[in-house]
């Protein structure tokens, strides 16, 4: 009993081309949605405008900023709208949180937040110029006391126009840069 069978194996589905580019285009429709979901509601990409941070951040920079499960934090660097000031974010430093009491020595050029001295390493030079501040200031509920690094050169909290930042208004923090490549990575605290 030897029979020449033959098992013939089914015919594969030949798929059209009209069928691949939809399925590509339907890749390329979810990865846009996707992207435009990440960078609208995890994380955004924003431009340094001006010399404020300087030295920590140069005009131009793009930092990479996320304000998931962010709550501020005395030292965080934040980007912030201010539109009554300016339509551009600002980009500053969180000197003291709500219910923090902040001096500052214009003479000395030094920051006081509740009687003790900042340790700031990070400023371009020492704080003498006084804006419009006249302190000690309490920082309110729901707010911060914000300054750029480059002190002398950026209007800050200390200025009326800017003042006491609401923590609704801030767009969240600025965890490194992404360009120039020169900086890239640079870690601002996670």
């Amino acid at each position: 009993m030897n029979e020449n069978v033959r098992t013939e194996k089914p015919a594969k589905p030949v798929r059209s081309v009209r069928s691949d580019i939809y399925d590509w285009l339907q890749c390329i429709v979810m990865a846009i949605v996707i992207c435009v979901l990440f960078f609208s509601f995890v994380v955004r990409l924003v431009d340094v405008v001006g010399s404020s941070m300087y030295p920590t951040l140069e005009n131009g920079d793009k930092i990479l900023v996320s304000s998931l499960f962010y709550s501020p934090k005395q030292g965080d660097i934040v980007v912030f709208r201010k539109d009554e000031y300016r339509e551009e974010p600002l980009v500053k430093r969180i000197i003291a949180v709500e219910g923090q009491t902040v001096d500052i020595d214009f003479e000395q050029g030094i920051v006081y937040v509740d009687g003790q001295a900042l340790d700031e390493p990070y400023i371009a030079e020492p704080t003498n110029d006084p804006e419009d501040f006249f302190g000690p200031v309490v920082v309110p509920e729901g707010c911060v006391f914000v300054m750029g690094d480059n002190r002398n050169a950026s209007t800050d909290s200390r200025r009326s126009t800017i003042g006491m930042v609401d923590e609704r208004c801030i767009m969240g923090k600025v965890y490194f840069t992404v360009f120039p490549l020169k900086n890239f990575g640079s870690d601002y605290g996670g």
